[in-house]
């Protein structure tokens, strides 16, 4: 371990016991204030209407527990110096955790203006959950948070991708029990089959049961303990479980409970780290914590029961501008916590409560981790130009380009130990990556057979048959300040299509937080693509993770289309030296022709999108006849052959094509900032000629990118139109309607000028397209025959 840390929690005392009930006291009163009031934080005078806020938002349940686990973990980290985080997987407990970066003093750092002093809680109370203010969950404005509490399910899963490759860190993963039911959630136990306590850090999951969600009881909460029991260890840990709601005597039992796990992890990874660990996977801790719903908050509102019941929930107490009563009751609920005791006349926490807090960076709420953007190092990365495809020619060479891809990845491995990890769902080979096996094996804790290859405890490749796994993995890897790249099929990105977009709304409002540092860019690769997917059949082909990444604000979002192997290193290099983006990379992994030369590749990605003038027949002397333009390697290919044909059969069109590796490129400058000029748009593309655009995705997404573009209505786009079977690859683009004979037909019906043959050329390409449909049906059962036939030549 790098920094110093004990192996002694001493034993609750009742100096520490003062501090702790104190602490926990004061971020209850703390949240109760956020969700009531606008006034009169500190109750110094008797409650009244007019101190309420007007409309009562925010969710106290499992707030207090929360807080409760809050305490007694710093408490641990102020007797043992022990580096952690506090990831909340009940997501609107959002004013504890607020409550808590306040009481530690970190929020009025970052945020001068919320002072620690009567006027600054008051303005801590005005603006939670209200226009201009901040939101009911634990967002990215809540200093020491990674998780975005947004979306549950995915707690655990961000905790683990923090600790990989962070020996010295400690990730308190608190898991609601509403949340447990969650899909992402139920298949995150197992990230203890890839955790190395040599060189990863640890997670302690912390399962609070207070039985009961938004309108009823939980499944866990429910069940008998016996069986939750039995579910978890069968994941893998050592349960320890602590239940009740009396007070002291819960901070004695939970505080033994903590210390017993944090012994046990300290056990797993000193001998781990001191040789003496035989590889095989520990059992980890995990603790049970059973509390009431709304613990400490009124037990009965107008004769319902309330505190244990899906009732504390929300905001136990309605109504309460208008009800006399039920003011009454909040006064006696605020009251309860004895703020005169917490806070001094000023306002501002009181010594007793200052004395609980770590110093420091060891302030969970001020842990460098939780703003990974300031621990991290740029990756050493190889020259991206030496693992170059050499191209003596446009479509002289096939190959497979995610190949090359694996190569550059593997050298990163082999020079990036500690900050790149490579994460994908089971297809690292399948995709063409399996280079970096030359270097990584596979982690993996469980047991490892004779006839397993390149998998075991020392590896640092991620593969997990999980999308929601391998994309949570990454982001708290990128959140805590490290660099990797999430590979997987394109179809089944969309699995976890919503996390990506949960990412990206994390990413944007960290742009407006100065206090933010960026972090690492989460890199995506989507290969075995919808237009080669031929042999798994409809099921497996889909692009629609590209129309959820253009939807994502200019600041974060990008989307690549690298048409060869050349311009996809080209692109990889670039995304890895990135910061606080989504980088989108669309590739599929069969062979497949190469275009550019790696200088020529350089000159295209650098511009995002340009003209092959080998290509076409345009002189560049006066505008073309027609445009032909594409992005993605198949209709790329389909584009060169129709623009081939017509050169071939009308040598008198004149002919342009475009090729656009980066998708944002077509965007007007004001709405992305890839956006080309005026110019350069009006340079490749010209005011006024019609533009047949062949797109990897789905059509609306181009006529989407080029609105406000000049005559924008003159872009023809064929793309994916959810025409797919089990089939080849040529004839997934004649379903689709996106190949070559389609794109001729379309440039011959727009063309502003027609040479002689071209009603001839058009019926050709009808003749060719029913030739197509007869030989499909005649060789059906004749498989083998049918793929050789992948496209024409």
């Amino acid at each position: 371990m790098t920094t110093a840390v004990s192996d002694l929690l001493p034993t609750l005392d009742e100096a520490d016991l003062a501090r702790l009930d104190a602490w926990w006291r004061a971020a209850n009163y703390l949240t109760i204030g956020q969700i009531y009031l606008q006034a009169n934080p500190l109750l110094r005078e008797p409650l009244k209407a007019e101190h309420i806020k007007p409309r009562l938002l925010g969710h106290w349940g499992t707030s207090p527990g929360l807080s409760f686990v809050y305490a007694h973990v710093s408490r641990l980290i102020r007797h043992t110096g022990q580096d952690a985080i506090y990831l909340t997987g009940p997501g609107h407990g959002g004013p504890a955790l607020v409550a808590a970066g306040y009481l530690e003093g970190t929020y009025s750092e970052i945020y001068p203006d919320v002072t620690l002093d009567e006027p600054g809680m008051r303005k801590l109370f005005r603006q939670f959950s209200s226009p201009g203010g901040i939101p009911s969950h634990v967002s990215v404005t809540t200093p020491g948070s990674i998780h975005e509490g947004g979306e549950l399910g995915y707690v655990l899963v961000h905790a683990f991708g923090a600790v990989l490759d962070n020996p010295d860190l400690l990730a308190i993963a608190v898991v609601g029990d509403g949340e447990a039911e969650t899909g992402p959630l139920e298949g995150s136990w197992k990230g203890v089959s890839f955790l190395n306590p040599a060189h990863d850090g640890a997670v302690l999951p912390i399962l609070h049961l207070n039985g009961a969600k938004i309108s009823g009881p939980t499944v866990l909460g429910r069940k008998d303990p016996a069986e939750v029991r039995a579910l978890l260890s069968g994941h893998g840990y050592e349960v320890i479980e602590v239940e009740g709601d009396d007070v002291p005597g819960m901070h004695h039992r939970f505080a033994a409970a903590l210390a017993e796990a944090w012994g046990r992890i300290r056990t797993i990874q000193k001998s781990a780290r001191e040789g003496e660990w035989d590889g095989t996977r520990p059992t980890w801790p995990l603790i049970v914590l059973r509390t009431p719903k709304g613990w400490t908050g009124p037990a009965e509102v107008d004769g319902v029961e309330v505190t244990g019941t899906f009732r504390a929930h929300q905001v136990p107490l309605s109504g309460v501008r208008d009800n006399p009563a039920h003011l009454a009751l909040l006064e006696k609920w605020l009251k309860s916590y004895r703020p005169e005791e917490l806070f001094d006349s000023a306002g501002a926490p009181v010594a007793l409560l200052r004395e609980q807090d770590p110093s420091g960076d060891l302030r969970m709420s001020a842990n460098p981790h939780a703003n990974g953007g300031v621990l991290t190092r740029e990756l050493d990365l190889p020259d991206f130009r030496d693992y170059a495809i050499d191209v003596p020619a446009p479509a002289t060479v096939r190959a497979e380009s995610t190949r090359k891809l694996g190569e550059f990845l593997r050298d990163i491995y082999r020079d990036n130990p500690d900050r790149f990890r490579l994460f994908s769902p089971d297809e690292t080979n399948s995709n063409r990556l399996g280079a970096v096996f030359e270097v990584s094996d596979r982690a993996f804790m469980e047991r490892v057979g004779p006839g397993d290859v390149a998998i075991g405890p020392s590896g640092r490749v991620m593969e997990v048959l999980s999308e929601h796994n391998c994309h949570g993995w990454l982001e708290g890897y990128n959140l805590t300040g490290r660099h990797g790249l999430f590979a997987t099929y394109e179809a089944f990105a969309m699995v976890s299509a919503s996390q990506t977009i949960q990412h990206g709304k994390w990413l944007e409002e960290a742009d407006h937080l100065p206090w933010r540092a960026k972090v690492p860019s989460l890199n995506v690769l989507l290969t075995s693509t919808a237009w080669r997917n031929d042999h798994n059949g409809f099921s497996h082909q889909g692009p629609g993770l590209i129309q959820n990444v253009l939807t994502q604000r200019g600041t974060v979002s990008r989307v690549y289309l690298p048409p060869d192997a050349n311009c996809l290193l080209s692109v990889a290099d670039h995304c890895f030296r990135s910061r606080s983006y989504i980088n989108l990379i669309v590739i599929d992994k069969q062979p497949q022709l190469q275009w550019l030369t790696m200088d020529e590749a350089l000159e295209h990605c650098a511009r995002g999108a340009g003209i092959w003038n080998w290509a076409g027949t345009d002189d560049g002397a006066s505008d073309p006849d027609i445009i032909l333009a594409c992005a993605g390697d198949v209709v790329t290919m389909e584009t060169v052959a129709a623009a081939q044909i017509l050169r071939d059969r009308l040598p008198g069109m004149r002919v342009r094509v475009v090729n656009v590796v980066d998708l944002m490129a077509l965007v007007r400058p004001k709405d992305h900032p890839h956006g080309m000029s005026e110019t350069l748009f009006t340079e490749l593309f010209t005011d006024t000629v019609d533009v047949v655009f062949a797109f990897h995705g789905y059509p609306g997404a181009v006529h989407q990118l080029v609105h406000g573009r000049p005559d924008a209505d003159r872009f023809r786009v064929r793309g994916f139109i959810e025409q797919g079977t089990t089939t080849t690859p040529f004839d997934m683009t004649v379903r689709n309607k996106a190949s070559r004979y389609h794109l001729v037909m379309d440039a011959i019906n727009n063309a502003r000028r027609l040479p002689q043959g071209a009603t001839e050329l058009k019926q050709w390409c009808e003749s060719q397209l029913a030739r197509h449909e007869q030989y499909v049906v005649e060789h059906l059962e004749d498989m083998p025959e049918v793929h050789d036939w992948s496209y024409p030549s």
